[in-house]
């Protein structure tokens, strides 16, 4: 996607043999839920269980030559340039960051070849002829210094580069290699994460060569300025030595790093280019990255501290006064400078309170539209039944407290909506007392998605519900966060909804007497949209809509059975009159409306039909604040000229135009 490229989170087999088809496949699968997989997810707020994988079996190309190219500079983010990077045997060396290797850079529109820069390339992964596997070998000094492609070879790429773009609709991050016989065979293709989706550096300010001395040049990969005690890390055993604000300093890195990665200043490796893990990821984090230095692990191994200028490609001995006070953080700068003012608030889905500072600080979200609770709990990492069983109600408070708290505090006096907990039952057998308490409780039924969850959870199980209560109290009472409120999961009668108002009450969540707290509910079951109005007058401030949900019970689909999930579509008719009915009987009763679905971040007309339909909220994931924030803001234009010059609106939603006439009719008169 182009805000997450999931940039090596799964494993892959090269040189398998039919006898180990099988068991590679099955690895592939597994590694779905590797820690970093896991934290990956977390980090860019994917709900584990909507997230599928699917095992492409290719045949294995006999690689004279492979590499990356993007059809965009990833570092410039100049459009009008193709960046290829290769060297010799497989594309596994460069994309790992194991050789430096040979950059060319082309013109997108004459195919001209701008620039070479060859790498002295000493490692190639190759296929051993006796075993099949693929080894790593030293390259023949004399093909050391050759280059691994002809000029012929080089537009060849960049043709395929710039129709792959095309076709796409965005800038590409993609894969190939050049077999013995001169083939060219395209691998994969992914979006570019950094300047297709606007969250590229706009402005910075770079160190300059005379303010210190450069003990280390190397690639330019993540611009920026960043400055810390040196951590020279070999083995990603002792990543846990990178504490916040250290400069990482290491041969190469993988995606097990990532967790030092990002709290890391700045990141300097020895080997490496434009396109290998460590450029892609610290650009996608934001961090400052030099690459391809050569040497940086021995010359840096006796110095205290650095400044690396990771627009320049230079590391600095010291903490150069200009960039530390600077404390740069590119994203933080450019939100900061383009904030864009609309009606309809733009909020943030968050799930890891540990990152809320830094979320806050680059998005400049108006909020939390969605603080989901489950990484809470999965952080304890007990059911919370057996933690009620051994006595533990206060450590779960406390945690779940302090966790709110975080982000209550990074993004005041903006609202955070706390979703009370919302695992489904076979969600909760990974937690220690899972298979007890869930599967041998009988609670895991055929289809967990319509089982025993939500609200109806919370008054079966009121103790565990109380606990989640005091957790909201305690923030608002002792810590003065007023600006925390709740919601309320897969809501579907209105005679539990009561129920769980009550204890909510009994706990001192009463929104009658405190008029600061507010109370939403998610619209994901049909019967919350036929029902809205009876929501509204038992006391609700706010709804929500779970597109995921919400579209797959409309329809009757579910979006991970492979066999159906061409019907699944968030732009049906039929879940767009939900929705819209849902807000117009919301504006009678004065109770905002928002969605926590993907559909708005990947959909544009999706989003012009919620602000026109008058959303009040939308609640996009980090990574599409920015983007939204600016369509937002050109569609609340759009609307505003139509008015000015009496113009009637024809939306395209999907594969068709609204009949607008009928549909505004069907709505208002429903209303």
């Amino acid at each position: 996607m182009p805000g997450a490229s999931f940039a090596g989170q799964q494993d892959t087999f090269l040189n398998v043999s039919k006898g180990e088809l099988v068991e590679s496949v099955r690895r592939c699968w597994s590694s779905l839920f590797t820690p970093r997989a896991i934290a990956y997810r977390e980090e860019k707020g994917f709900r584990h269980e909507d997230v599928s994988i699917g095992v492409a079996v290719q045949e294995m190309v006999d690689a004279k030559a492979a590499g990356v190219m993007f059809s965009i500079h990833p570092v410039t983010g100049d459009k009008n340039r193709i960046l290829i990077e290769a060297s010799w045997g497989l594309g596994e060396a460069v994309v790992s960051g194991a050789v430096t290797p040979d950059t060319y850079i082309v013109d997108k529109k004459t195919f001209e070849i701008l620039e070479k820069q060859i790498a002295t390339k000493k490692v190639e992964h190759i296929r051993d002829p006796k075993t099949g596997k693929t080894i790593h070998v030293e390259v023949p000094k004399e093909r050391q210094n050759v280059p691994a492609l002809t000029d012929e070879e080089i537009k060849a790429l960049a043709r395929y580069a710039r129709q792959i773009e095309q076709h796409y609709g965005t800038p590409q991050d993609m894969e190939w290699a050049i077999d013995k016989d001169g083939r060219i065979f395209i691998l994969q293709a992914r979006p570019e994460t950094v300047h297709s989706t606007g969250s590229a550096i706009v402005e910075q300010r770079l160190v300059e060569e005379k303010e210190g001395e450069v003990l280390v040049r190397g690639l330019p990969v993540s611009p920026g300025v960043g400055a810390g005690k040196v951590k020279v890390i070999l083995n990603v055993k002792d990543i846990d030595k990178v504490k916040e604000g250290d400069v990482l300093v290491t041969k190469m890195t993988t995606p097990d790093w990532v967790p030092a990665m990002k709290r890391a200043a700045a990141i300097v490796t020895d080997e490496g280019g434009y396109t290998c893990h460590a450029a892609i990821v610290s650009r996608e984090l934001g961090v400052p990255c030099v690459v391809g230095t050569g040497n940086a692990t021995e010359v840096l191994v006796n110095v205290d501290a650095v400044t690396v200028d990771g627009g320049k490609g230079l590391v600095y001995r010291g903490i150069i006064k200009a960039a530390k006070e600077e404390e740069f953080r590119a994203p933080a700068v450019v939100e900061a400078q383009m904030m864009i003012p609309t009606a309809t608030k733009i909020y943030v889905n968050l799930s890891i309170p540990e990152i809320a500072d830094k979320v806050a600080r680059e998005t400049m979200a108006d909020g939390v539209g969605l603080l989901r609770a489950e990484h809470m709990m999965v952080t304890i990492g007990k059911h919370p039944r057996k933690l009620i069983e051994e006595g533990g109600e206060n450590l779960m408070v406390e945690k779940f407290a302090e966790g709110i708290r975080k982000v209550a505090e990074a993004f005041y006096p903006g609202p955070v909506v706390y979703r009370f907990l919302d695992f489904k039952p076979d969600e909760f057998l990974a937690l220690e007392g899972g298979e007890k308490y869930e599967l041998e409780a009988g609670h895991v039924g055929p289809n967990p998605m319509i089982g025993y969850r939500g609200q109806y959870r919370y008054v079966k199980e009121p103790d565990i519900f109380r606990l989640e209560c005091r957790a909201v109290k305690k923030v608002r009472d002792e810590f003065g966060l007023k600006n925390v409120w709740v919601m309320v999961p897969f809501v579907s009668t209105v005679e539990v909804f009561r129920e769980v108002k009550r204890i909510m009450k009994e706990e001192g969540l009463d929104r009658e007497k405190d008029p600061d707290f507010k109370l939403w509910i998610m619209v994901e079951v049909p019967s919350s949209v036929f029902l809205i109005d009876k929501f509204c007058e038992e006391g609700i401030d706010g709804v929500s809509f779970g597109t995921n949900d919400l579209t797959m019970l409309v329809l009757g689909v579910d979006r991970n059975d492979a066999a159906v999930q061409e019907l699944y579509d968030e732009r049906n008719l039929a879940v767009l009159r939900a929705i819209a009915y849902t807000i117009k009987i919301c504006e009678k009763y004065g109770v905002t409306t928002s969605i926590c679905g993907q559909a708005p971040s990947v959909y544009p007309d999706y989003l012009e039909f919620l602000v026109r339909m008058g959303a009040t909220s939308i609640s996009v994931n980090p990574d599409a604040v920015k983007r939204t924030r600016e369509m937002v803001a050109r569609i609340e234009q759009k609307i505003m000229m139509e008015k000015a010059l009496n113009v009637k609106p024809r939306i395209k939603i999907g594969k068709s135009f609204l009949e607008e006439v009928a549909f505004w009719k069907l709505i208002d008169d429903e209303a």
